[in-house]
């Protein structure tokens, strides 16, 4: 009997052993994810204002910073959801609207916006009336990139909470919170109690104090977003006829219903309708991804070299707005001009000035058609060379990464990267011609 219980004691160990490890296990897996080395400080932040007491409760600013310098919030933008801590219901909102109203049945005559104990919030459509509109709201939920535009990377709402409490004390702070943007991927820590946001008034002349401010922080990671990449990079060069493709299912090849390019299907009308579920539709390719973007050294000068920049689109249901495209390479610290694309230099924690940010220019090329003759953007790019650094070899000219709308894409393994013909062939080359020259002379002589 000893026996018997001492073995089922080791296996309980065994198996929170087990659970404790998987649980850190998890935890260090998605920290990973989210840290992302060339935007170490990105995230969303969620910043709640009560700015005014009410008598069951309160009305509050809420506020959502995009401070990701390069990944921002496509259509069909934020969703925002959140449990509450007692029994608090949304009496209205301005700016937002809640998904479902849920069930209001023990109220009468003045009923809530939303009784729900888990809302989900998301942002008005523009061209609301002015009455249900504040300053950054209703754009359909989209948060451009703060390093692309600062002054488009935020979004707000206000909305006034009942039966939650009319002071400091008996406030309790909202649990849970959860972020889509359109697709999953965020991960939001607990609210915390911070100091309380100072306003200016609408003069400028007085500086008014938010009543009680907490802030809930929104990290984002790919390893969670899905399993598999959304885009990869394709290379090609001057020098070499061989083209380096995306690698073959680079973006995984479990869409099986991919559609050919001249397939008659398209011609189907709302065949480009995007799905609620953001299901793609995409065109049958090698790499099954959405996104390619090439990479292709263009041309060789004396004190400068020229790259081509391709980015194509091969999903049917998407159109790309605000696109960003990220890249990692050694001579970005000496970009001379960039011809049909906007660009900013990044510096990520450790100082070294290799990452650059392109994008679109506003009205001219900020939007990627769905998949199709218009699906594709592209540009040029001149860099200084660096008489210490500068090299052909060994795929130096080629970006060490590439990310699309803030996503890593797949690129192709380095030993499939086009190569320099062999040099000592060439530098042999006018010593060969010289002697052929004076063979053929001779014969003619002779």
């Amino acid at each position: 009997m000893e026996i018997a219980s001492n073995a089922q004691q080791c296996g309980r160990c065994r198996l929170r052993f087990m659970a404790i490890f998987a649980f850190l296990l998890a935890v260090l897996v998605s920290r990973a994810g989210a840290y992302d080395p060339l935007d170490p400080n990105g995230n969303i932040t969620i910043k709640w204002d009560v700015v005014s007491w009410t008598p069951d409760g309160y009305v509050a600013a809420v506020t959502m910073n995009n401070f990701q310098m390069y990944r921002h919030i496509p259509t069909p933008g934020w969703t925002l959801g959140w449990a509450w801590a007692k029994k608090e219901v949304i009496w209205s909102m301005v700016g937002a609207q809640t998904t479902e109203q849920g069930d209001c049945s023990k109220f009468k005559g003045n009923i809530p916006h939303c009784c729900k104990k888990v809302p989900t919030v998301v942002d008005l459509l523009p061209g609301v009336p002015y009455n249900q509109q504040i300053a950054n709201c209703c754009k359909g939920g989209v948060v451009a990139a703060w390093g692309q535009d600062p002054s488009a990377a935020v979004s707000s709402f206000q909305v006034s909470v009942g039966l939650a409490g009319t002071s400091n004390k008996t406030v309790k702070l909202p649990r849970n919170f959860t972020l889509l943007g359109p697709g999953p991927g965020y991960t939001c820590g607990p609210a915390k109690i911070v100091p309380s946001t100072t306003f200016l008034t609408p003069d400028r002349r007085r500086k008014t104090q938010a009543l009680m401010t907490w802030n809930v922080t929104c990290t984002y990671s790919q390893f969670l977003a899905r399993k598999n990449p959304s885009c990869c990079v394709s290379f090609s060069s001057f020098y070499n006829e061989t083209i380096t493709p995306c690698p073959s299912c680079a973006c995984g090849c479990q869409h099986k219903n991919c559609i050919k390019s001249d397939s008659k299907l398209l011609s189907l009308v709302g065949v480009n309708t995007p799905r609620k579920d953001n299901t793609p539709l995409l065109q049958c390719t090698r790499h099954m991804c959405p996104i390619r973007v090439h990479w292709h050294v263009k041309l060789n000068y004396k004190d400068y070299w020229r790259a081509k920049i391709a980015i194509t689109n091969f999903n049917y249901r998407m159109n790309y707005t605000q696109w960003t495209l990220v890249a990692q390479h050694p001579n970005l610290n000496n970009v001379t001009q960039v011809f049909s694309f906007g660009y900013k230099p990044l510096v990520p924690y450790q100082s070294i000035n290799d990452t650059g940010m392109f994008y679109g220019m506003k009205f001219y090329n900020d939007l990627i058609m769905e998949a199709g003759p218009f699906g594709n953007v592209q540009s040029e790019v001149l860099l200084q060379k660096d008489k210490n650094t500068f090299t052909l070899k060994q795929g130096w000219a080629f970006p060490r990464k590439v990310y699309f709308n803030g996503d890593e894409c797949m690129l192709p393994p380095p030993d499939t990267y086009p190569f320099l013909p062999n040099s000592a062939i060439f530098k042999s080359l006018p010593f060969t011609m010289f002697i052929l020259s004076v063979i053929f002379t001779l014969i003619i002589i002779l």
